[in-house]
């Protein structure tokens, strides 16, 4: 069934370093919302947390996924540089994978954005279902 709403989507080509580019924005997007779980881990205890090696090892997992996602939007970022724009890619397949529908929309539409792109005005538990 899915290969039949496929056939009705329009093929897009898009030039492959932009669509790299907005990737390495995705990345950094994550990796700034990760950042922001720590300090609520700790709460209130400060470094008195640190002395539970359970609760060192999670801070340490999530500084390691901080630095991964990180590192894979600046590797991207790195050897985006040295492909043309003139190679194109069809990313009608790959967006149509893609669940969330506000990375669906940069992903898919050419849409370059500058910083991150995750409201931060909102206050947790805020969200839009529909």
């Amino acid at each position: 069934m899915q290969t039949d709403y496929q056939g009705h989507m329009p093929h897009v080509e898009e030039s492959l370093p932009e669509v790299l580019m907005r990737v390495v924005t995705e990345l950094h997007d994550v990796a700034y919302l990760i950042e922001r779980i720590e300090p609520q881990l700790l709460g209130g205890r400060g470094a008195s947390a640190l002395d539970n090696p359970d609760e060192m090892m999670v801070l340490q997992g999530i500084d390691l996924a901080v630095q991964k996602t990180r590192g894979l939007a600046e590797f991207i970022d790195t050897i985006t540089a040295a492909i043309p724009d003139t190679c194109l890619v069809d990313v009608t397949t790959a967006v149509s994978l893609v669940k969330l529908a506000d990375m669906k929309k940069a992903l898919g539409n050419g849409m370059m954005r500058h910083g991150h792109s995750q409201p931060l005005t909102k206050a947790a538990g805020d969200f839009e279902a529909f």
